[in-house]
């Protein structure tokens, strides 16, 4: 089993900063690529940021600027700092993995429960 377990999220007013881990344990051979994603009610789920086992990142273009992607590969956890946040950034955050369990397995993806940020104006 393979489960990724977020934190972080919560009530913040405008202009204020959040960060966000989410840590992947269970039998875990390689991580490739972890992420996060936002989902508001009714829409597809969308790309907030990614960040891949060579530290390449990709933005949306509505958070360039203001969020920071890292991870730590040692313990399987990746971040999201977010400052100088907006309503609009208001939704469910859901972390991502792409991951292999044991050599010769292929890669699969996981996600998270999800974690709430809400940012009041």
């Amino acid at each position: 089993q393979v489960q990724l377990v977020e934190s972080g999220g919560g009530l913040v007013q405008a202009g204020g900063s959040l960060r966000l881990s989410c840590a992947a344990s269970g039998r875990i051979f390689s991580v490739r690529t972890m992420g996060w994603y936002c989902q508001a009610p009714g829409r597809q789920r969308e790309l907030v940021a990614t960040i891949d086992d060579g530290s390449t990142t990709n933005y949306a273009d509505s958070v360039k600027g203001r969020f920071t992607i890292s991870r730590d590969n040692a313990k399987n956890t990746v971040y999201l700092q977010m400052n100088s946040l907006k309503p609009e950034d208001t939704t469910v955050y859901y972390c991502h993995a792409n991951l292999k369990r044991a050599p010769g397995w292929p890669y699969s993806d996981y996600w998270g429960q999800g974690t709430q940020v809400t940012v009041s104006s």
